[in-house]
């Protein structure tokens, strides 16, 4: 087989998907099949029952990934995004998790996360530039 290397600057999803399914492939083999199940917590407005923010993520690997996090401006302060992290949590637990990763920036919520019992496991420096974007883990213990 002869390969050549060319650069798009629109890739299309068929392309994508040519890329990532070898990739799935190979992670598949070595981890055995799984296939990453989406959830969300919606935050819907009580009147016009849109959705307004809430938490949307995946579990893969048995580890939830929180991709989304988003509070109201006018419910933040209240409750509502520990709340949320409280939902999210007892979700994993129940579909037997390890734990919940997370990513943020230094001009969102890291010490939110924190407060939430998260640690931190790695940041990148200046990304966007002047600014920190973080990596954040909560390993779950098992119920008492």
């Amino acid at each position: 087989m002869t390969l050549r290397i060319e650069r798009t600057d629109a890739p299309t999803d068929e392309e994508r998907q040519a890329i990532l399914a070898p990739l799935r492939a190979y992670n598949s083999a070595q981890t055995g099949a799984t296939v990453p199940e989406l959830v969300a917590l919606l935050i819907r407005d009580e009147h016009s029952t849109e959705v307004v923010g809430g938490l949307y993520g995946r579990i893969f690997f048995r580890w939830l990934y929180i991709e989304l996090l988003v509070v109201p401006e006018q419910a933040r302060g209240q409750g509502t995004g520990s709340t949320l992290m409280q939902m999210a949590e007892d979700l994993a637990r129940e579909k037997n998790c390890v734990g919940i990763f997370l990513d943020t920036f230094d001009f969102q919520a890291p010490a939110f996360y924190r407060k939430q019992g998260f640690t931190e496991v790695g940041h990148i420096d200046d990304y966007p530039p002047g600014h920190q974007h973080f990596f954040f883990q909560k390993r779950l213990k098992a119920a008492d």
